[in-house]
This record gives C-alpha cells, sequence and structure tokens, in this order.
C-alpha cells in the first residue's frame, strides 16, 4: 500500500482550501466541492443572501438532511430484506419437514 500524498486546492464559497490527500481520494473531493458549489449558487439564486456562512450553514443542513434520510432508507430496505429472508426461511422449513 502507498504512502503517497497528493497535494491539492479545492475552492469552496471563493476560498481555496489546500488539502494533502491520497491519490485516490481526489476524484471523490473535486466532485464533493462542485456540487457544494452548485448548491451555493442554486440558494444565492433563490433567496437573498447577504452571507456567504447562511448560503454554507444552508448547504451544510442540506446535505446533512440528504445523508440521514439516506441512512434511514438503507436501514429500512436491510430491516425489509431480514423479514423477507425469515420469511423464505419458514417457508422452505415447512417444505423440507
Amino acid at each position: 500500500m502507498s504512502n503517497e500524498r497528493l497535494k491539492i486546492k479545492i475552492s469552496i464559497a471563493d476560498r481555496v482550501y489546500p488539502l494533502t490527500i491520497k491519490p485516490e481520494q481526489e476524484e471523490g473531493l473535486r466532485k464533493a466541492a462542485k456540487k457544494i458549489e452548485e448548491t451555493i449558487k442554486k440558494f444565492e439564486q433563490s433567496y437573498a443572501v447577504r452571507d456567504k456562512q447562511d448560503v454554507l450553514a444552508m448547504s451544510a443542513l442540506q446535505f446533512a438532511a440528504e445523508t440521514e434520510q439516506k441512512k434511514l432508507s438503507a436501514d429500512i430496505d436491510v430491516e425489509e430484506a431480514k423479514y423477507k429472508l425469515e420469511e423464505l426461511e419458514q417457508r422452505l422449513n415447512k417444505q423440507l419437514n
């Protein structure tokens, strides 16, 4: 496993953030920064925003809410699969006995 590090600069809300990362992280970080920038632009166009801090806070809230919703959906999917497997196991046991 390589310990190689890559120095990149990510721009978010008119600020540049220098980062030292693993090369395999670069694409994901750049995509994330682009998504944040797009979200900021949408909020700025949709609302009268006076302060970048407000737009960043609204963006962070949106991303956090999306993450929580995905977790809830994943938990529901796991529970549903578990229930279906238990039901299938019961049917198989009936057939085998």
